[in-house]
């Protein structure tokens, strides 16, 4: 009977392991990362598993069962299996965003404990946009921080600025890249946060550089069980987002002939004083008889391109154990011009080593390495794209160069004239080690060099042109290229900084304690060198050893800087509400005399978090999560004012003097500026009131900041009389007062395989001119005591002069003006009162700020079962803007006409009723030079915009997908980079571009792939 019930005992369990089914998944956070050792357990068992460093799983499970699926830090997740024998299984973060730990000076801490104002923001959300610049991936990504692109030109940077203007000078954060001083010049796959210190209290820490903020970056480091392979890569093209175009060849010769006879005094029967009728209703029969003669040049066409192609790759590979955790990547990034020859490569390599050599003592060890190879053509013809008028030609039908206009043929010069090529190598490392002799306490001890290394050549070649008829009949050389010369460049710079950090953390009760004390000292040495020869023999040999001995110059110089500081932080908490910060840093530096080097910035910070109160304990966590008031005082300096500033600097000459055998070279020596022995710190003083708020579990954020900014003792280079014959001086004079608000606001949340999130931050400041020593002006900008800074200064006006009568009883500049130019107030005179005139002294008035005001940002992001779809918005809600000379009007006379004045000038030609809706006055080479284009209110327009910033649509392969290929994770996706914008720009114009016509802001399509061994 036992051997029957034995048999009968393995029949059942036979059964049951017969009825186990075998599911095989991934669990991954929803950006998409594999979680590592996350708990995989059938429901209600205690039979499980966990995840392998790739964040698979394999199972075996009962039919009709559950797998519970959780991981520290997490929300666990119970999901029905069926008859499923593959899962993907998706976990979302359940800690609290203000759990968060976020990078600060020397240092982390939870954003729970913050008691000042910062600004973060991931890598992986940053390396989504597939920006082709760290920059541009930060536009609108942060409240309080404002970047403005300068173009999209190869290699082109942009302008960073932390809650506004601070100084007249210098206002570029400090860049700190893992915790030594750096620059933006890096790959974006290489980061894993950046974090944007913005009130005194966060940024004090690093004293005499943080007036204008800091930006401290965080590069990828292995953890521990990781052992990657990773290769993203993607294809792309560019396109101009806009660019101007000019009127055809009819209308240009028609309003050429506007021009002069408006010029003329619009004489009877005298509307053809350039171009006879008969001329221009012929012009295309006889442009088809002889084009070399009468050419029909369309010159952008022949200067710029519809696209370019741009390429981005990088690897990266990773391990780590209890030990040893080591992460290497090497990238490579190509993007070139929507012009010919030019181009930009940059090539990346980064290692970061973290040892744990015992319990007592670890280490790290960094390097990078960074090469940029930038091609360029002698000439810049984006200009020229726009202003080259349409009847001259770059080349003869035979393919011949021509001379354009008088030897002007920018055409020529681009693809003939040469070249101008730099090569620039960046080689950085950080070696740190530290000690922990007793529990809490770290001792960290950091040497961290970087070597510069530059070199430019930029060959001129000598372009001759020759007659249209006559190939042997040489004309001349193209201007700008009419001889051979070469300049050779050499720039050597290292810098050195060494830091000791000590560290104390002490947790006892409802008490914590933590304690930092710093030295940090820094050096940098630069040395530049260059050579160049002209009217060299051979055209097609650029080295200096065929350079000619008549024609060498050569010059060098070098510098040297260095600063020393001490810091020191106190950071305590009570019963994690009571918040209290102290930070206090003494900085010297080379850059002033040792009588006035020493500076001192201190600051202080507390928080209250409301939300763990008793009166608040009980509410329902549901609806109020969390709620933290804080405030701050700090002081910050700037030293940006040039190395020796406060130095008699000796300049040297060579000068001709008759000697007693005729005229000889000798080396003469003078002062070259006035020094101010006593010139020291410029420092701003901030406070900053803010408020976090999450609520409904975490899903609404809402961060809100109130600040004020004074700057004292700005560094200003002030007028000194001419007849001192000295340049102006550096000097510690005036001040700037500054206000703003940032705000962020968020909601995240998933419903089963479905997860959104929206992101929204708007900022805002304005910047006062205080007590100044002077005015600077230049000549449609101001900067004076009570203006905002840079605000627009020039006349108001009153629309254009429509009739005669209206023109004879207005005061005007001078009787040249006519009907049809721009009329302007008469403000004031010597008395205080109209004085009839229109002057520049009495007249011109504060017509408003111009710099933006509102800039805002956000995201949209959604992901279903592998598919994720991202957005990103960005612009100004506020700004007045300037049309200025270049864009609406020819700077020569030969030059063409942009298309978007053509039918809305004043026009003898027009209605009286079309003249007064004209926006632009009557076309005048003599309105131009003498009053239509003067800085007035009459060319400012609202210049805010909305831009779609980013789209990206991506799939990542299923777990069954990718164990079938052997691979950890795929993804695919394809992007667009600002698509569109919406504006009131005028045809042709970015908001981005600016507006000198050098250059221009492109959008850019992309696919690229991510794979992960």
């Amino acid at each position: 009977m036992k051997r029957f019930l034995f048999l009968l005992m393995c029949l059942a369990c036979s059964l049951v392991a017969s009825a186990q089914q075998r599911v095989m998944g991934t669990v991954a956070d929803t950006d998409g990362n594999p979680i590592v050792g996350a708990n995989v357990i059938v429901a209600g068992t205690t039979s499980g598993t966990t995840t392998d460093t790739n964040g698979q799983f394999v199972i075996s499970t009962p039919p009709r069962s559950a797998l519970q699926i959780s991981y520290l830090g997490y929300e666990t997740r119970t999901i029905e299996v069926g008859h499923r024998t593959s899962l993907d299984v998706k976990l979302e973060s359940s800690a609290l965003a203000m759990d968060e730990v976020v990078v600060v000076g020397y240092g982390t801490i939870k954003k729970a404990d913050l008691s000042g104002s910062i600004a973060s923001v991931g890598g992986d959300k940053l390396a989504r946009v597939r920006a082709t610049s760290v920059s541009q991936a930060l536009q609108g990504s942060m409240p309080g921080v404002q970047v403005t692109r300068t173009g999209s030109m190869p290699g082109a940077g942009a302008t960073i600025r932390v809650r506004g203007i601070t100084t007249i000078g210098d206002s570029d954060p400090l860049i700190i890249i893992d915790g030594v001083p750096g620059s933006l010049s890096m790959d974006v796959d290489d980061i894993e946060s950046i974090t944007v210190l913005k009130d005194a209290a966060s940024a004090s820490i690093y004293g005499a550089r943080a007036a204008a903020g800091v930006v401290l970056v965080t590069t990828k480091r292995a953890k521990e069980g990781s052992l990657n392979i990773e290769y993203a890569g993607n294809f792309g093209m560019v396109k101009h987002t806009r660019y101007p175009s000019s009127v055809d060849y009819r209308r240009y010769m028609e309003i050429t002939n506007e021009t002069t006879w408006n010029d003329g005094g619009n004489l009877v029967d005298g509307q053809y004083p350039v171009y006879s009728k008969e001329f221009i209703d012929n012009y295309e029969h006889y442009h088809r008889e002889n084009p070399n003669l009468y050419p029909i040049t369309d010159w952008k066409r022949w200067l710029i391109n519809d696209s370019a192609p741009t390429m981005k790759h990088n690897i990266t590979m990773s391990y780590g154990n209890k030990s040893i955790k080591s992460m290497a990547t090497v990238g490579y990034n190509s993007v070139d011009a929507l012009y010919d020859h030019r181009s930009y490569e940059q090539i990346t390599a980064r290692i970061n080593n973290d040892l744990k050599i015992t319990k007592w003592l670890s280490a790290s060890i960094n390097a990078s390495y960074r090469r940029n190879i930038s091609k360029n053509t002698v000439v810049n013809p984006l200009t020229a794209a726009y202003l080259y008028a349409p009847l001259w030609t770059p080349v003869w039908t035979d393919g011949r160069i021509s001379g354009g206009r008088d030897g002007t043929n920018t055409y020529a010069r681009m693809h003939y004239g040469g070249f101008n090529n730099a090569w620039n190598d960046y080689l950085t490392g950080k070696f740190s080690l530290t000690v922990t002799p007793v529990k809490n306490l770290t001792i960290t001890g950091v040497y961290a060099p970087t070597m510069t290394f530059g070199k430019g050549k930029k060959f001129l070649k000598q372009v001759p042109y020759y007659d249209a008829d006559d190939p042997s009949l040489m004309l001349g050389y193209i201007n700008g290229c009419i001889t051979n010369s070469l300049e050779e460049t050499r720039n050597d710079n290292r810098t050195a900084t060494k830091q000791l950090l000590i560290n104390y953390s002490l947790e006892t009760g409802r008490h914590s304690l933590a304690l930092m004390a710093g030295y940090e000292d820094y050096y940098s040495f630069a040395e530049s060198l260059s050579a160049s020869t002209d009217q060299m023999e051979l055209s097609e040999y650029p080295y200096l050893d065929r350079g000619n001995k008549n024609f060498w110059d050569a010059s060098g110089n070098a510098s040297e800087y260095g600063y020393r500081s001490y810091f020191g932080r106190v950071n305590y908490a009570f019963a994690d509400k009571y918040l209290l910060q102290a930070n206090i840093r003494l900085d010297e530096s080379s850059r002033f005399h040792r009588d006035h080097r020493l500076g001192v910035f201190p600051s202080f910070s507390a928080g209250w978090v409301v939300s763990e109160e008793s009166f608040l304990k009980d509410w329902d966590q549901n609806v109020l999560s969390f709620l933290k008031v804080r405030g701050s005082w700090g002081s910050l300096g700037n030293e940006r004012i040039g190395n020796y500033a406060y130095q008699s600097i000796m300049t040297f000459n060579n000068a001709l003097l008759m000697g007693e055998k005729g005229i000889i070279s000798k080396v003469t020596a003078s002062q070259k500026g006035y020094n101010i022995k006593d010139i020291t710190w410029e420092t701003t003083e901030t406070w900053n009131i803010g408020l976090d708020v999450e609520f409904f579990r975490n899903r609404l954020s809402l961060s809100a900041d109130y600040y004020r900014k004074t700057t004292r003792d700005m560094l200003l280079d002030l007028q000194i009389p001419i007849f001192m014959g000295y340049g102006n001086p550096s000097q510690n004079a005036g001040r700037m007062h500054t206000k703003g608000w940032d705000l962020q606001i968020g909601w995240h949340d998933r419903k089963g395989d479905f997860g959104y999130s929206i992101n929204f931050n708007i900022s805002d400041y304005k910047s006062v001119m205080g007590t100044l020593s002077g005015t600077v002006f230049d000549g449609a900008q101001i900067i004076r005591e009570g203006s905002q800074y840079q605000e627009w200064y020039g006349y108001k006006s009153a629309g254009l002069f429509l009739t005669p009568e209206d023109r004879d009883n207005s005061p005007r500049i001078s009787e040249s003006v006519r009907v049809g130019d721009v009329k302007y107030l008469d403000i004031s005179g010597p008395d205080g009162v109209p004085d009839g005139k229109i002057s520049p002294e009495y007249d011109r008035v504060l017509l408003g700020g111009s710099l933006p005001r509102y800039m805002y940002g956000g995201t949209i992001n959604l992901d279903y079962k592998g598919f994720d779809l991202g957005i990103t918005v960005q612009g100004v809600g506020k700004q007045l803007a300037r049309i200025t000379s270049n864009m609406a009007w020819r700077s020569s006379a030969w030059h063409t006409f942009p298309d978007f004045i053509d039918g809305n000038y004043f026009s003898h030609y027009n209605t009286d009723e079309q003249n007064a809706r004209a926006r632009y006055p009557r076309v005048s080479q003599e309105g131009y030079d003498g009053n239509n284009y003067d800085m007035s209110d009459f060319w400012l327009f609202n210049g805010a915009y909305f831009r779609l910033k980013n789209v990206v649509l991506g799939y990542t392969l299923p777990a069954k997908a990718t164990r079938w290929l052997h691979l950890s994770k795929v993804r695919v996706y394809l992007s667009a980079t600002d698509p569109f914008s919406i504006d009131n720009y005028p045809k042709g114009w970015d908001p981005e571009a600016g507006t000198a016509g050098s250059a221009y802001v492109t959008k850019s399509y992309n696919i690229g792939l991510s794979v992960k061994f």
